[in-house]
């Protein structure tokens, strides 16, 4: 079961007539791209990636129109231990100087209506791309205080280490990352 947020995946090019171009509020920290994984079984370990862009087309009117391109600096790893962060920018894990970036490109759109989506795409890891699908949903839309537009989503994701390469033993009850991005993006 693969869900990955998409908070901060929405992106690129111009499409349909209506659509609008986005880029994710990173500057105003309104977006996130977090991550999760059991700690052997006993408990949750969380963190997040403070280094990620992205940009996305989006019309309300023709959702499945939309494209999405996120990138993700891998050193930028960050859960809150400076030592474990070491080891998960190490070879054991991410390979932060082999594999400086993470990526993930939308393919299809699905609307599911009520603003529910499942997203699409190809996210490469570790210097593997595997297809993925986001449950994702739209937050909302509209102007802000400022004389901007602007558009937010949430959506998760689950993908398998070993689908990246990524082989290093924590048990068996962690063997897959939940993601979850939340974006906010300003109409360009």
């Amino acid at each position: 079961m693969k869900k990955l947020v998409i908070g901060a995946l929405l992106g690129f090019s111009s499409l349909a007539a209506n659509a609008a171009d986005y880029v994710v509020d990173t500057n105003g920290a309104h977006a996130s791209v977090n991550f999760k994984i059991q700690h052997l079984g006993y408990s949750w370990l969380t963190g997040r990636f403070n280094d990620f862009s992205g940009k996305f087309s989006y019309d309300a009117a023709n959702p499945t129109a939309a494209k999405i391109e996120v990138t993700i600096k891998t050193d930028s790893i960050d859960s809150n231990h400076a030592e474990r962060d070491k080891h998960l920018r190490g070879s054991d894990f991410l390979s932060v100087s082999k594999y400086p970036e993470a990526k993930f490109v939308s393919t299809k759109i699905e609307d599911l209506g009520n603003g529910k989506l499942k997203v699409h795409g190809d996210f490469t890891l570790h210097g593997k791309t595997n297809a993925i699908v986001i449950d994702a949903q739209k937050i909302g839309e509209g102007s802000d205080p400022w004389g901007g537009y602007r558009a937010g989503f949430a959506g998760t994701t689950t993908i398998a280490m070993k689908d990246y390469g990524i082989d290093y033993n924590l048990g068996p009850a962690s063997t897959h990352v939940e993601l979850s991005l939340h974006v906010e993006g300003i109409k360009q």
